[in-house]
Order: structure tokens, then sequence, then C-alpha cells
């Protein structure tokens, strides 16, 4: 189905990635595949209504999991442009399978992330799970070929919390803290991913007008997002009864709608960063920063006094002074 700018396809996303989308021509894919650890059978371990649950969700069988794994891995990195990324999200029960065939294909680590969630299945005979694995990868491109990564879409560089540290750097760990969405009384799908999440991934790692995929649609969240924050959006769902249920939906998205609703970085990048430094930088720093402490400076006033003086971050002067031995 063609919703604007945007195209749905119902239908197994191997195939369909094989007749619909060219070579080496999507930014971005962002996407929550069956977990293979019967998914159909969720609803034996949480504590929710299930009449409000959508139902239709296709479990992969565990002794077909890894073929399966390899063949929508193959597909995904096909379609990626050079320098293309891709997020899966992957408990880790079946993770060594996700790890293979993102070998197998040549996809590149960028980060292994680990989302930290709320609402974790509760046990008494071992820890907790309350945490899902977010594989980070690239295609590996040309010399020309330049990865996206809006690294102040959300924090400004120097914007501080109150403590003091600094809200972009937080941001941007490799551990992320974002709750479920709770929805009493609301349709759902089986497993969806929080806005939040979806927002970040592709807020960093796209940008507006990008191609953005998402081969296994469920509820549709990653098209919302995707659509909601500007972007052309490609995916495809397998449940005949998902799909007509959910695309209908995406008629009533206004493309950029969430756009409005971002908050806008603060403050500017340092004037001289990722700019290499120089001998003589490096050496009017040294002496700079000694004079300074000499004077009676604390580190942290030297270090906003040279933040100024050099134009850098706080993070570039004190890897500079580090390797200078001090």
């Amino acid at each position: 189905m063609d919703i604007g700018d945007n195209l749905f396809y119902n239908g197994d996303c191997v195939e369909g990635m094989r007749r619909h989308v060219p070579d080496g021509s999507v930014d971005l894919i962002v996407t929550d595949p069956p977990y293979g650890i019967g998914g159909d059978m969720l609803h034996k371990h949480y504590h929710r209504d299930e009449r409000f649950v959508v139902h239709g969700y296709v479990e992969v069988p565990k002794a077909r999991y890894g073929d399966f794994t390899h063949r929508w891995i193959r597909e995904a990195a096909r379609v990626l442009r050079p320098s293309g990324q891709i997020y899966i999200v992957s408990g880790y029960t079946n993770l060594f399978h996700v790890l293979d065939a993102l070998r197998e294909v040549g996809l590149r680590e960028i980060n292994h992330i680990i989302w930290k969630y709320n609402f974790g299945v509760y046990t008494t005979r071992k820890y907790i799970s309350s945490h899902y694995h977010i594989l980070y990868y690239e295609k590996p491109g040309g010399r020309r070929a330049r990865r996206t990564f809006n690294h102040a879409c959300i924090f400004g560089p120097t914007e501080k919390g109150q403590d003091g540290s600094s809200l972009n750097y937080r941001d941007r760990e490799d551990v992320w803290v974002i709750n479920r969405e709770y929805k009493p009384g609301k349709e759902k799908n089986k497993n969806e991913l929080p806005t939040a999440l979806l927002m970040k991934m592709v807020l960093y790692s796209s940008d507006v007008g990008d191609l953005v995929c998402d081969p296994f649609l469920g509820g549709f969240s990653t098209a919302r997002v995707a659509v909601g924050l500007g972007r052309r959006f490609v995916g495809f769902e397998l449940s005949d009864g998902i799909f007509s249920r959910r695309v209908r939906e995406m008629e009533g998205v206004p493309v950029g709608g969430l756009l409005k609703s971002l908050r806008r970085p603060k403050g500017k990048a340092p004037r001289n960063e990722r700019r290499k430094w120089t001998f003589a930088e490096r050496t009017a720093l040294v002496r700079n920063y000694n004079r300074s402490r000499k004077r009676g400076l604390s580190k942290a006033m030297a270090m906003r006094q040279l933040e100024k003086e050099f134009g850098r971050g706080r993070f570039a002067i004190l890897n500079a002074l580090a390797r200078e031995g001090l």
C-alpha cells in the first residue's frame, strides 16, 4: 500500500525486499524481529488484559531461527547504502544467530547498546531480566560515503545537567534507560518499542527525507515515528490481521508532525571541535594550564578558561593534556 511517499507491504520481508527495494537505496533500518522464544505465548508471562492485544503475531520456530535470521539480514545488507546503518533489537536467547548473520554479510559494529526497561518478568530462582540488546551496525562504504550521526540532535554539545555533567555525553552513552509504554485499556501489540527509544535511533542516525526501513512492522511503531520525523518509509508485515488493522492508521499520521515537538539543542559546538591540534597549540595549552594552576586556580576553573581560549570541549582539552603527561 502506498501512502504518500511511504510504502507498506503485507508479506514476507525477505521476498518483499527482493522484489520492491533496490540495492543500496535505504539509509537506515530500525527493526524488532521476532525473538524465537514462543512470542505467541507471551501472555502467560505478562499481567495484562489480553482483550486489548492485537492478535496475529507470527513466531519463528526455534529450529528455523538461524536460517531465518541469516536470510533477512542478508537482504538488509543488500538494500543498505554504503555507510547506511541498522539497529536490531534482540533478546539474548538467539543473539548469537543475529551476531553471526551480521558478521557473515560484513556489516561493521558501531555500538552494542543495552536498553534497560521497566516491567521485567518477575522470577524467584534467578535474576530478573530487564534489558534488551540493540545491535547498531553500519555497511562499510567507499571513501566518499559518510555515516550519518547527528551527535547534537537532542542535547547541545555544551548543555549541562543540574549536577554540572554533560547532557550530550550522557545521552550518547551505550546504556539507555527508557521505560516501556504502559497502555492500560488501550489497544497494543504483543511487544511494542516505546516512542522515545525509536525517536532516539531515528534522530541520531538519519536526516529529514532519508529512507527508513522496518522489515518487521508489527504495531507500525517505527513507521509512525519515521514518518512523524519527516523521513520516507518502507516496511513489511507478514500477519494479514495485524497489517490490515495497523496500515489504516498510517493515513492519519502527518508527515513531519513530530518535528514541532522536538526540543531544540542549546549552545553551539566549540569553534575548533574535531580540528587537529597543532604543535604550537599543544605547547601553548601546556604552558597556560601550568600557569593557571600556579596562580591557584582549581583544575575545574583552569579547564573552563582553556575551553574558551582554545575553542575546544572539555574532553578534547583533557585528552590533549593527558597526551602531554598532565
